[in-house]
């Protein structure tokens, strides 16, 4: 399966000849994966050190003076030859081993192999971490596959993506038979998501009962991580994590404590939500208190939404049986939570900080975002009623916040009526911000 990370990778060691490089992310998005791959085709000898299968392997890093000295001890855990300038080296589940952050530098400094990094929780884990050798690693987040990469798994042809941009960019409606056939990927996306263990089995088996074995392992891990790296606070972020998709299915979604404890105060399980953030299992949406720039400065830390990490692993913790309703697409049920959790999932990967804003007076926008420093607001519509949007047409109106336009995300074609513009919610895809181009400026003080 084609993941964009791999181009990434591709790049990053053709230009950035004196660093490594350190893949964060949740647990099962195919970090280790991706970088084993990109190794072993790139290079004449591979060596993979997993610090959970090889616990031995720790004592490489500890108590060591130099990078010969690590070296050394690395010879000694593996039988692939250390080559100059031809071999490439992985630590994988570093997390076990938080020392290798800071020892990356004399590796770096020595030259003579590249480096790659990866675990689960290091969002987490590096905050611990007094010295992240700036300058000799890069850090890159990393995401369950996005709606382009399960359309690109599921054979959908690089012909059909040039089109969909093209429509997006021009404005203009999509052919009907394909947008009836790309509305029906969207929906099978919702219920197998962007888990490549998942899609894989899916794409093998086409069987959904499989799928959902798969999903119920990994939210099965994801449990077994919490109990094991925070055993002081487990049970309270186990009853968030596990409440996630009630919260989502309530009226206004936004995350209440007295599901909770009707006592406790937010002060006493914020660490829990940060936790979940940084472990990169769930994903919070600020409320904002208006709609306008800059919205990190307006938003409240203790109003929010809470969502999945992956849209088909939500679904899997709703009742048996809502996979087959959604790819039916029937009309008598309540799609909101699937496709608001869905758009939060892929605005993130494509690194939009997520808000929503709520007033009495205006009513609620589902999210805002900042793209080229413009506030951009988005409804999302599952139903047939999805031109009404009370809330976004009385922010539209207000000349306060002169906002230029919004979009709704919907079942429907492409249309734009005055500053709306409908959007089928696939075209998420395309929804980013301008990617700038190098602009080098050398300044010339020859004159003085």
């Amino acid at each position: 399966m084609k993941r964009k990370i791999d181009a990434f990778l591709e790049e990053f060691y053709k230009e950035e000849n004196n660093k490594a490089l350190l893949i964060t992310g949740a647990r099962q998005i195919g970090k280790s994966y991706s970088i084993r791959k990109y190794g072993k085709t790139n290079y004449k000898n591979f060596i993979e050190i997993n610090f959970i299968e090889n616990q031995e392997a720790a004592t490489i890093f500890i108590n060591s003076n130099s990078a010969e000295e690590i070296l050394l001890r690395l010879s000694a855990f593996t039988n692939v030859q250390l080559e100059k300038d031809k071999t490439f080296i992985f630590f994988d589940e570093v997390q076990r081993v938080p020392e290798i952050i800071t020892a990356i530098k004399f590796l770096v400094e020595e030259g003579s192999y590249k480096y790659a990094l990866s675990g689960s929780l290091l969002g987490i884990e590096l905050k611990s971490i007094r010295s992240v050798p700036v300058g000799y690693m890069s850090i890159k987040e990393m995401y369950p596959m996005d709606i382009q990469e399960f359309f690109e798994a599921c054979g959908l042809p690089e012909r059909i993506f040039e089109r969909l941009k093209n429509s997006f960019e021009q404005n203009q409606p999509i052919d009907e038979v394909i947008h009836k056939k790309l509305m029906e990927l969207i929906r099978l996306y919702m219920v197998v998501g962007g888990m490549p263990a998942v899609v894989k089995e899916y794409l093998e088996t086409n069987n959904i009962q499989k799928v959902l074995f798969v999903q119920k392992s990994i939210l099965q891990m994801y449990k077994e991580d919490i109990s094991q790296y925070d055993p002081e606070d487990k049970l309270y972020i186990k009853n968030i994590f596990d409440l996630i998709p009630s919260e989502l299915n309530a009226q206004n979604k936004r995350f209440i404590l007295k599901k909770l404890n009707e006592n406790m105060k937010f002060n006493r399980y914020e660490n829990s939500f940060i936790w979940l953030k940084e472990a990169g299992v769930a994903l919070p949406v600020y409320n904002v208190d208006a709609p306008k720039l800059p919205l990190e400065l307006s938003k409240s830390r203790n109003l929010f939404k809470l969502f999945s990490n992956d849209v088909g692993l939500l679904a899997s913790q709703y009742a048996e049986g809502i996979q087959l309703k959604i790819l039916n697409d029937e009309n008598n049920l309540n799609f909101g939570a699937i496709y608001e959790n869905a758009v939060a999932q892929e605005l993130h990967s494509h690194g939009f900080n997520l808000y929503y804003y709520n007033s009495k007076k205006h009513g609620e926008l589902d999210f805002v975002i900042k793209q080229d420093d413009k506030v951009i607001p988005l409804e999302i519509k599952s139903g047939k009623d999805y031109e009404r949007h009370n809330a976004l047409s009385n922010i539209l109106r207000n000349e306060d916040y002169q906002i230029e336009r919004a979009y709704v995300l919907c079942n429907s074609n492409i249309r734009t009526k005055e500053k709306i513009t409908y959007l089928p919610i696939y075209m998420l895809m395309f929804i980013k911000n301008t990617e700038l181009s190098s602009y080098i400026y050398k300044l010339d003080l020859s004159g003085i």
